[in-house]
């Protein structure tokens, strides 16, 4: 099993609150943060609503330089770097400010895309023959490891600082990675986390593929409907979570505060064979990531108190309940409470996961399990599987000692973390 891992700083950018404290009092009162976005009704979009982050100019000047801001048009990668930051502030840990980097401390932050409007700038400047008014940060606004290249010289840190990429199981797949990198003595300290970008040319295909609701154009904060059986498709969104993960060891030696404990977790593929395909989950092998995850935490599937899914409000709802009943061997009233925060926050792609993870872990904090939003009318293959009372509709008071969190990504990949209530 390795070195025990621990969470001791988080940060997040997301659709219904920026900072810890406004996306839990969103989480607990299911605040929306899904809006009307005139921009898409102007580009001619089905559908018109979105989930972005109300990041205000004031705020972001506190986290980048004069010069990091002259010319910077990449959405993804600001939210990032609050979340990180905050985050990083959040652990009670400072910026680097000494001649050598931190060899003990990494970043490992994902995103699907990065600077989709930077490259749209740039490929205009292009084609009217304008590169030299590119600009000397165009490069790192772009590339996909823009996000923990920024955050890693940010930080001074000189362990592993790399990005990852998978879909919308980005952000809780990083969250294995860094902490198998600490576990396996690698590392001390890795900062870890997802952003993705915001605006239409990112959330341009999926109007396209017609899977978004149009429907609730004139009501966005309905619109996001998972286990819901009047659900019309998933609302895009964007933003970014972050997570300090931290040895056990480390920890206690600062004095850190510990949010919860990480016990393990699995990542596999369904390779697209069978039932799974490019955009379709393979059965057998969320099932199987499920399992994985519980055997290699060191736990039985009865330990777990709750589940926060990846349910996206598709079709596939129902679908991932039956995969989760079957892996778990639990159904009816024996089923952990279940939830899903996108509802709330619409779908955020590669941000999605560890937007996800950050909520989950509140609940340790806060002593609940977050409600619902939208889905009074639960889907009737739903209850056929598990009890309507396990899918809370307002926040409860509870006290969870295990939750896993799991997400499915384009490309048939599957990721599940399983976080415990700190126990020394």
């Amino acid at each position: 099993m390795g070195r025990r891992v621990v969470i001791t700083g988080m940060g997040v950018c997301a659709p219904n609150g920026i900072g810890l404290k406004n996306f839990t009092e969103a989480l607990v009162n299911g605040k929306s943060g899904i809006r009307y976005n005139s921009q898409l009704k102007e580009l001619n979009f089905s559908c018109q609503i979105a989930a972005e982050p109300l990041l205000k100019d004031n705020v972001v000047n506190n986290y980048f330089t004069p010069l990091e801001l002259k010319g910077l048009n990449a959405s993804g990668l600001v939210y990032g770097v609050v979340a990180g930051m905050d985050a990083w502030e959040d652990a009670g840990l400072k910026k680097n400010t000494t001649s050598q980097p931190r060899w003990d401390c990494g970043v490992l932050f994902g995103t699907g895309i990065l600077g989709v409007d930077k490259f749209r700038e740039s490929i205009h400047l292009v084609d009217d023959k304008n590169v030299r008014r590119l600009g000397s940060t165009t490069v790192v606004q772009t590339m996909a490891s823009g996000i923990s290249a920024y955050l890693g010289g940010m930080l001074g840190c000189g362990n592993q600082v790399t990005t990852n990429s998978s879909a919308c199981a980005t952000g809780t797949e990083g969250v294995l990675m860094a902490y198998e990198r600490i576990a396996n003595g690698n590392a001390e300290i890795m900062l870890t986390g997802s952003c993705s970008d915001s605006g239409p040319y990112v959330w341009g295909g999926f109007d396209a593929m017609r899977i978004l609701p149009s429907a609730h154009n004139s009501d966005p904060t309905r619109a996001s409907r998972p286990m819901s059986a009047s659900a019309k498709g998933f609302v895009p969104g964007s933003g970014a979570g972050a997570m300090v993960l931290e040895s056990l060891e480390s920890a206690k030696n600062r004095g850190a505060k510990i949010y919860a404990e990480i016990l393990g977790g699995e990542l596999n593929s369904g390779g697209q064979i069978g039932e799974g395909s490019m955009t379709a989950p393979n059965s057998e092998a969320v099932q199987r990531c499920i399992q994985k995850a519980v055997e290699n935490a060191g736990i039985q599937a009865n330990d777990i108190d709750a589940i926060n899914g990846h349910l996206t409000a598709t079709t596939k709802d129902s679908l991932e309940i039956q995969n989760w009943s079957e892996a778990l061997s639990r159904k009816g009233e024996e089923f952990p409470y279940i939830n899903s925060f996108k509802g709330m926050i619409g779908h955020c792609l590669a941000a999605a996961g560890s937007i996800e993870c950050v909520g989950t872990v509140l609940q340790f904090e806060e002593a609940c399990v977050f409600g619902n939003i939208n889905c009074e009318d639960i889907h009737p293959e739903i209850t056929k599987v598990i009890s309507k009372n396990r899918i809370p509709q307002h926040t409860i008071p509870f006290r969870p000692k295990i939750i896993a969190k799991a997400s499915f990504g384009f490309g048939d990949v599957n990721a599940c973390v399983i976080f415990s209530a700190f126990k020394d």
